[in-house]
């Protein structure tokens, strides 16, 4: 995999970019699969022909909600990415805990900016 941003090769796992410290879907540069260079609003690389997404973002509206709704089971974890989390969420579900900590998450989550939230 290759950083979108400076083209640097980096482990299919690598949630940052050791060279830039950006995401490496964040860019718009380069094709992740090959490094070519590609045109910034471009949806697929015309070298390799992979489709060009940008970071797998979430919607903070959609974590908002399930925190809302569903967030005394953890549901809103587990969209997040975070299942220890949601596991914990429901552990201690019988306590309501969770739910009172769902409804504060998903106001914070409608609430803050964009930026904000893509950096949780």
């Amino acid at each position: 995999m290759y950083c979108r941003n400076c083209n640097t090769q980096l482990n299919t796992q690598a949630s940052a970019c050791t060279n830039c410290g950006l995401r490496p879907l964040d860019g718009t540069n380069y094709c992740p699969n090959c490094g070519g260079d590609t045109a910034d609003k471009a949806v697929i690389c015309v070298k390799c022909g992979v489709a060009l997404t940008t970071s797998n973002a979430k919607s903070k509206i959609v974590a908002g909600i399930l925190a809302l709704a569903l967030g005394g089971l953890g549901v809103h974890k587990f969209y997040m990415g975070k299942p220890i989390m949601g596991i914990l969420y429901i552990c201690f579900s019988w306590t309501f805990i969770p739910v009172i900590l769902g409804i504060i998450e998903g106001i914070q989550y409608l609430t803050m900016s964009d930026q904000a939230f893509e950096a949780l």
